[in-house]
C-alpha cells in the first residue's frame, strides 16, 4: 500500500510513519524546504517538497497512492500572524483532502487533536458525542484545528473516506521541536518549573497513537473521530512522575490563575512582541488551563482496537531523549 503521510519531520508524524513501515507501508513523505530532517532517519520512503500553504505542490506527491495520512499542523501557542496558522491547519486540510479525492486516493486519515473537544473546568471526562462548538475554542491553535477537522468531517458527509483521529498529549522520545508539552519536560528538566497551577491533561504514550493511525485505515469508520487518550493527570501529578523519574524535585508551590496569567501577560509583551522571541508561558495557554482536559478513549477502544497504556514508561523515555539530546 502506498501511502502519503504529512508531518513525518514533527513530533507525532515520525512515530506514525515508521509505525507505518514497520507494516511495510511505502511512504511518500512531506517535506518542506525548512524542514529539520533529522526525524526521518532510517524510516524508509521517498521524500516529496512541498507545502500546505501551496497546493500546487502537492498534487504530484498524492499520484498512485491509496491513502493518505495528514498529520502536520501548526502546532504553537503563541504567534506573530494567526493568518499563517490558520492557512496552514485550516486551508491547508481543505486543499489536501481536496486533492487526495481527485487523485483517487482511497482512504484518509486525518489527525486532528483533542483540543477540538469541550472541556469543563470540574474536570468531567468527555467522549466524541460532547456538544462542542467554535464558542468553545480558546486560542488561535484550538480555533484552528476546529475548523479543519470541520472541513474533515464535511468532505466524509460527502463521501469521502476520512477517519479522524483526536490524540491527547502524545508524550515520547523524538520531540524535537519540541511541542509545547515537550517544553514542559525541558523546562522541568533545566530546573524552570518553580510552581504550577491547578489544571489536567491526559497524558498518551505517542507510539499507540502511531499504531492506531495505522489501524484506521483498515478498521476507521469514515466520519468518525476518535480519541486517543491515556491516563487522565493533575499537572501536579505529571510533574511528581518527572521527579520519581530524574530525582529533580517537584514544585510545591501552587499559584492562582490570576497570578499566572499576570506573568503570561508580561511575558506577551516583553518576551513576544518586543524581543521577538517565544515566551515561556501565553495567556492562552493560562486560559487552556482553567479546564482539566480530561478524556475516554472507549470508541477508540471499541473500533480500532486503542490500548490505554500506563504513560510512565513514555515519559521516561522522553525525558531520556531530551537529556541524550543537550536539551537539559
Amino acid at each position: 500500500m502506498k501511502v502519503f503521510v504529512t508531518g513525518a519531520t514533527g513530533f507525532v508524524g515520525h512515530h506514525v510513519a515508521r509505525a507505518l513501515a514497520a507494516e511495510g507501508a511505502d511512504l511518500r513523505l512531506l517535506v518542506r524546504k525548512t524542514s529539520n530532517l533529522a526525524n526521518l532517519e532510517g524510516i524508509p520512503g521517498d521524500t516529496h517538497l512541498g507545502d500546505l500553504s501551496q497546493p500546487e505542490t502537492l498534487k504530484p506527491a498524492l499520484a498512485d497512492c491509496d491513502a493518505m495520512v495528514h498529520v502536520a499542523a501548526d502546532y504553537r501557542l503563541w504567534i506573530r500572524d494567526p493568518d499563517a496558522m490558520y492557512r496552514a491547519n485550516v486551508d491547508g486540510t481543505r486543499d489536501l483532502l481536496k486533492l487526495a479525492r481527485e487523485a483517487g486516493v482511497k482512504r484518509v486519515v486525518y489527525t486532528s487533536s483533542v483540543a477540538t473537544m469541550h472541556f469543563r473546568k470540574d474536570g468531567l471526562i468527555i467522549n466524541e458525542d460532547t456538544p462542542v462548538s467554535i464558542a468553545d475554542m480558546v486560542g488561535h491553535y484550538k480555533r484552528s484545528k476546529f475548523l479543519a477537522e470541520q472541513q474533515a468531517i464535511a468532505a466524509a458527509e460527502d463521501g469521502q473516506q476520512v477517519i479522524i483521529l483526536n490524540p491527547t498529549t502524545p508524550v515520547g522520545p523524538n520531540d524535537r521541536k519540541p511541542t509545547p508539552t515537550g517544553r514542559i519536560f525541558v523546562d522541568f528538566l533545566n530546573r524552570k518549573f518553580p510552581a504550577y497551577v491547578d489544571t489536567g491533561l491526559n497524558l498518551v504514550d505517542v507510539s499507540e497513537v502511531a499504531r492506531t493511525h495505522v489501524a484506521a485505515l483498515t478498521k476507521g469508520q469514515p466520519g468518525h473521530r476518535y480519541i486517543l487518550g491515556g491516563e487522565n493527570l493533575t499537572l501536579k501529578q505529571i510533574l511528581d512522575k518527572m521527579s520519581a523519574i530524574t530525582g529533580i524535585p517537584s514544585p510545591t508551590v501552587k499559584i492562582p490563575f490570576a497570578v499566572a496569567a499576570t506573568y503570561a501577560f508580561f511575558e506577551e509583551w516583553i518576551t513576544g512582541r518586543i524581543r521577538g522571541r517565544e515566551p515561556r508561558a501565553t495567556l492562552e495557554e493560562v486560559r487552556m488551563g482553567r479546564k482539566k482536559m480530561y478524556a475516554s478513549s472507549a470508541h477508540a477502544q471499541q473500533e480500532l482496537g486503542f490500548r490505554i497504556m500506563p504513560v510512565y514508561p513514555a515519559m521516561r523515555a522522553a525525558i531520556e531523549w531530551f537529556r541524550a539530546n543537550g536539551y537539559a
